[in-house]
């Protein structure tokens, strides 16, 4: 099969789809890959290293577009890629449509087949191509939200972890799932209170068990959310629902009761965001002020740091880019309904049904797409 990897162009995003070590693996099951130039720059990784692996450096992103029959990125596609984007085309990358209906308007209009990372699941019911970034933007909301407490950077001018006989800060984490645990492991590791809110009583187990008694578990409820963010000095909100639109757990009116100089941290921003005064930032431009209060709120957090994270997603991601290589997408999607699952347009229909619900879309079941698809 024909893999073309453009470079990303989301603002600072320099994470890249595939690895030099990814390549040389495809390459030795005979695919033929093109990378465009530059594609790994951000990792460090020059255009010989792939060229070493196996693969054909091409000078732009449409010789790799047009060279392509399956397409693998990191972030969803911009404008003018989704130009780009013709039937006889899979897109393999992250998408996160349900907060985004340009994207799913040309997503569709393309006739391409669009598999999302973010809602590939796993035998054992998680996301696994979604873990690795979560595991990262958690780690990375602790580390952002503690240089925002401090005062050059308009926070309350606290250190996370305090100091003998001064209090540490209060951070609260709302939601117990991969980005909460990481979340928590960094911030009880910085000394500070932490706090976390779920709605299942095993997943507070879990981190109970996990973590011990220096963690505060709470189960969410209205009442609870409202008491906890009020006093808090960092939120870190880390709620997710697989292909829908997070769900608003913190209003305004409970923003403007928190502290002047406290911070929230958004991870659930890619999925439309958790507090209702969230809007999509950059890394160029992370943060904005409401009510007093610091939003950080980047739609693309592990591009941070991107080394970490495109290695750590390859890890993931390698695995389902051989079998959609290797045995063709469609046997690959109607053998694997992991995989499957993972597809969210295809051949001008919406195949996800969050998605589908989301933006008010007629839902095609995935399965119905496939025995419709040509061969």
């Amino acid at each position: 099969m024909r893999i073309g990897v453009p470079r990303e162009i989301k603002v600072l995003e320099n994470r890249v789809g595939l690895v030099p070590g990814a390549v040389r693996e495809l390459a030795a099951h005979g695919h033929e890959v093109v990378v465009e130039r530059n594609a790994g720059q951000g990792i460090g990784m020059d255009d010989a290293a792939y060229e070493r692996a196996g693969a054909r450096v091409v000078a732009t992103a449409a010789e790799a577009f047009a060279h392509a029959e399956l397409i693998v990125k990191v972030k969803e596609l911009q404008s003018a890629e989704r130009a780009l984007l013709r039937p006889g085309h899979v897109l393999f990358t992250y998408l996160h449509l349900a907060p985004d209906p340009e994207q799913a308007r040309d997503l569709v209009a393309s006739g391409a087949v669009c598999i999302a990372y973010e809602t590939v699941t796993s035998p054992h019911g998680g996301l696994p191509l979604l873990a690795p970034m979560s595991e990262v933007a958690g780690r990375m909301a602790v580390q952002a939200g503690a240089y925002y407490l401090e005062k050059p950077h308009g926070g309350l001018g606290m250190l996370l972890g305090g100091v003998p006989g001064v209090d540490p800060a209060k951070v609260v984490v709302l939601g117990g799932g991969v980005v909460g645990t990481h979340a928590v492991h960094i911030a009880l590791g910085m000394g500070a209170e932490v706090w976390v809110l779920d709605r299942s009583v095993e997943v507070l187990r879990r981190l109970w068990v996990q973590f011990g008694r220096p963690l505060n578990t709470v189960f969410s409820t209205r009442d609870a959310v409202e008491r906890h963010v009020a006093s808090a000095d960092l939120v870190i909100g880390g709620v997710l629902i697989p292909g829908a639109a997070a769900p608003k757990l913190v209003s305004r009116e409970l923003i403007a009761r928190m502290k002047p100089g406290s911070v929230v941290v958004d991870v659930a921003i890619d999925q439309g965001g958790c507090f209702e005064t969230s809007r999509p930032t950059t890394h160029a431009d992370p943060v904005y002020v409401v009510d007093g209060v610091t939003h950080y709120c980047v739609a693309n957090m592990p591009g941070g740091v991107p080394r970490t994270s495109a290695f750590a997603l390859n890890n993931a991601t390698l695995p389902f880019v051989l079998a959609l290589a290797d045995k063709g997408w469609k046997r690959a999607l109607a053998e694997d309904e992991h995989l499957r699952a993972g597809l969210n347009v295809a051949f001008g229909k919406v195949t996800c049904a969050p998605v589908a619900e989301a933006l008010g879309y007629a839902y095609v079941p995935p399965e119905e797409a496939l025995a419709r698809a040509p061969d």
